[in-house]
């Protein structure tokens, strides 16, 4: 059987006015092109665990999109982020009009499962390792059913090497490896691996390591995303999985909350393994606006404050913070732009990433919000962007968090507030390597 894997890539505002008003700036679209170049790990982890028998070909939507006539074969399988759902359906009725077989997984068919139905004759909700291969030999024996749901949790210690070697390396800035999936906390907006499986899960530390070694045989110094929701929330796997990443020698980046400024040995060891960069969803400066946000245990409300030291513990070990923030929040007014400009201004984060709150299908967050009447457009998922607008703020009106979000845009990304930035992680570096050396030499 020819499969052929497509990834629908691609992160942008759809508001074109938005765009016109600023979106292009340079800091806003950093990081949307470093997850555009990211290549889809769910669906080479599912070539990996495909019979040789059958040939398998990695796509990206790029590669195919106005492609006459489409990439011959008998099963077409989409991985798709949420705001490119509805271009993922229109691919995947072309390959239906062609006679092909259809096959949508990922958060967001998790999320909506019928709707994915309407444009695809499969789809896979939930984990699709457990279910891939049975997936497969229904096809082939004309029995597959609409929807495959795992019945129990996939083991990651069973996780097969993802292929790599389908990928081109030199159309990626980053390769990405999975060290975990799902997180104990429960933060209301989350659509990430939480949507995907009820338990938070570790891969032993390794085959983390084995993985890499797979992607040094196609990229001899590879750039390593974790893909994880929350690297470092097991502090007993974090040092076993710091001290494998270590042992390969590749510089990466990952994900985190705040607690890591708590484990200053945690940050030495990161940071001699090769860290170079770490984000942190800090969402506010205000305490208020993160009341609530955590579900479990109003957690990242306790943290706030002891946001300003964290910045400064976690890059004086010479890691760079990516300080994210969510504008809109319902405890937050029109004052959160000043307020999240005078905290970047104070603690020089190296990087920063504001966003808009969105609801995305399958959270709580989505679900509040429909039922408040505070969703503008149902379904509207193209508008999923992190940039676009799509409920109806508590304490402010659309238009004006759609224009604080750009000028605060064009305050922090500007060459000045960026320079200024950069030089502040440097001095931080600095000061805690001369403390270091005093130190030493007062012992």
């Amino acid at each position: 059987m020819r499969i052929a894997l497509i990834a629908m890539s691609g992160v942008r505002a759809h508001n074109p006015e938005l765009t016109a008003l600023g979106l292009s700036l340079p800091g806003f679209v950093e990081r949307g092109k470093t997850i555009a170049s990211l290549p889809s790990l769910g669906l080479l982890t599912l070539a990996a665990l495909t019979d040789d028998r059958h040939d398998v070909e990695y796509y990206e939507v790029d590669d195919i999109a106005g492609m006459e006539p489409l990439p011959e074969c008998d099963l077409a399988a989409f991985s798709t982020y949420t705001a490119q759902s509805k271009e993922c359906y229109a691919l995947a009725d072309r390959f239906r009009a062609a006679g092909v077989q259809t096959v949508i997984g990922g958060l967001h068919a998790t999320a909506v499962p019928e709707e994915a139905l309407g444009h695809c004759d499969i789809v896979v909700a939930g984990e699709g390792e457990p279910v891939w291969r049975r997936l497969l030999a229904d096809v082939e024996a004309g029995t597959a059913r609409p929807v495959y749901r795992a019945e129990e949790p996939f083991d990651l210690a069973d996780a097969p090497i993802p292929r790599y070697d389908l990928l081109d390396p030199a159309r990626y800035n980053r390769l990405t490896v999975q060290t975990q999936r799902g997180c104990p906390w429960r933060c209301e907006f989350c659509a990430s691996s939480i949507l995907l499986t009820p338990r938070y899960e570790t891969k032993p530390a390794r085959k983390v390591a084995t993985e890499i070694e797979a992607m040094k045989s196609i990229w001899a110094d590879p750039f390593v995303e974790l893909s994880d929701d929350n690297s470092f929330v097991n502090r007993h796997h974090a040092r076993e999985l710091v001290a494998a990443i270590g042992s390969q020698g590749v510089r990466w980046f990952t994900e985190t909350d705040v607690s890591i400024a708590d484990d200053p040995g945690l940050l030495s060891m990161m940071s001699e393994a090769g860290c170079r960069e770490i984000l942190v969803g800090f969402e506010s400066p205000n305490a208020a606006a993160l009341d609530g946000v955590e579900t479990k245990r109003n957690w990242k409300h306790g943290r706030v404050d002891r946001y300003r030291a964290a910045v400064e513990m976690i890059q004086s070990h010479g890691i760079a913070l990516n300080a994210c923030f969510i504008l809109g929040l319902d405890g937050d007014g029109p004052g959160v732009f000043d307020a999240v400009a005078a905290f970047v201004e104070e603690t020089d984060p190296f990087d920063v990433q504001i966003t808009v709150l969105t609801p995305f299908p399958g959270t709580p967050l989505y679900a509040r919000l429909l039922a408040e009447g505070r969703i503008l457009e149902p379904a509207a998922w193209e508008l999923c962007t992190l940039f676009d607008v799509n409920y109806r703020p508590l304490n402010m009106s659309v238009e004006a968090l759609e224009n604080g979000l750009v000028e605060l845009g064009r305050h922090l990304y500007s060459r000045a507030s960026t320079d200024r930035r950069r030089s502040g992680f440097k001095r931080q570096v600095a000061a805690a390597a001369g403390g270091a050396a005093t130190g030493a030499a007062a012992s």
